[in-house]
């Protein structure tokens, strides 16, 4: 046990230390920000997935410390919020296991915690973050009228001619408020998600998995759950003021949920098709637009299930910690679990 604190506690300590590099990168380097935020999810997710939770909470502590130290403590607690956080829950959340006798399964086999749950866990996650950091910083009407304003005011230097709609300007200030944060969430639950992705990846091919790979096209799905939540920050939106702002911040996460989760849907129902690769190419080209983006989000709200990972149980394993082994390679059985 010695000898396993040792390696672990050195493991979450690097981590962190990278995590805190690149979170000063993105503070040097504006034009790669948001790539390099999410990026610092990336050690905290590899170290949590392949050595457990001790070594996600080291690099959790490590990276908020060092930010602090060497930013502030107030950039230290934004960074543990929005990015440290989530990636040691996603990688605890990852790592969880029960015998799948308790869900009607085999006593021989392992069931994992499915994907979807992780994916809601993440964007419950995020909108509590961005919702925390627009209280912090004072998000509201006067911040993006000021935002507008300023626009306003520099296309005017370049184009004296320009000469904007007194409505038309008011309604884009109203406007901006609610897209702002909705964007922002659902951008930033798409980044930490494709951390997630990659770090698995990464700890699959080193051997150090805790879990099993899994096939995204088939897993990747919304819990049947996050439907009522996404339908509630809908209603929210016309609600005016900081409902307004709370419901758009939803939709923004939980949207971006239901949109990846429809990607994945297409995915799979394309396997084989002798249209999937300029079908997928003009997918991802056309989701820019508004329309075909709103109709991936449909099919992922069609498309609603929790798939369970089963894998060969092996002798000694205690369920309930995050620590738990199985074998890295998946059972081909992964039946869904509508409950």
């Amino acid at each position: 046990m010695i000898r396993k604190n040792q390696t672990i506690l050195p493991i979450g300590i690097l981590a962190g230390i990278v995590a805190t590099l690149l979170v000063l990168g993105a503070n040097a380097q504006l034009s790669f920000a948001s790539l390099l935020y999410a990026a610092s999810a990336l050690p905290i997710l590899i170290a949590g997935l392949g050595w457990g939770n001790r070594a996600a909470i080291a690099g959790v502590i490590t990276a908020a410390v060092l930010a602090a130290v060497l930013v502030s403590p107030l950039f230290a607690v934004a960074t543990a919020i929005i990015t440290l956080i989530p990636a040691g829950w996603l990688s605890h959340l990852a790592n969880l296991a029960r015998p799948a006798s308790e869900l009607g399964g085999p006593d021989h086999l392992v069931a994992w915690y499915p994907i979807s749950d992780i994916l809601l866990h993440l964007c419950g996650l995020v909108t509590v973050a961005v919702i925390a950091l627009g209280v912090v910083i004072g998000y509201g009407p006067e911040m993006t009228d000021q935002m507008v304003d300023a626009m306003t005011a520099a296309l005017q230097t370049q184009e004296p001619a320009f000469a904007p709609d007194a409505s038309g300007l008011a309604q884009t200030k109203s406007m901006i408020v609610l897209m702002l944060p909705m964007f922002q969430g659902g951008i930033w639950v798409m980044l930490l998600f494709a951390a997630f992705y990659i770090a698995v990846r990464i700890v699959s091919r080193s051997g150090r998995a805790l879990r099993p790979r899994e096939d995204m096209p088939s897993a990747l799905r919304m819990n049947r759950h996050a439907i009522f939540i996404f339908l509630a920050g809908v209603l929210l939106c016309f609600a005016g003021g900081i409902p307004a702002m709370i419901g758009a911040t939803i939709c923004g996460t939980f949207g971006a949920g239901f949109l990846m989760s429809g990607f994945a849907s297409l995915h799979f129902r394309s396997k084989d098709r002798d249209w999937r690769l300029p079908g997928l190419v003009l997918s991802y080209l056309s989701c820019m637009l508004l329309l075909p983006a709103i109709a991936l989000i449909v099919l992922g709200l069609m498309d609603t299930r929790r798939t369970i990972a089963l894998t060969p149980v092996k002798a000694g394993k205690n369920f309930g910690e995050s620590t738990t082994t199985g074998d890295n390679t998946p059972n081909n059985k992964t039946p869904d679990n509508k409950n």
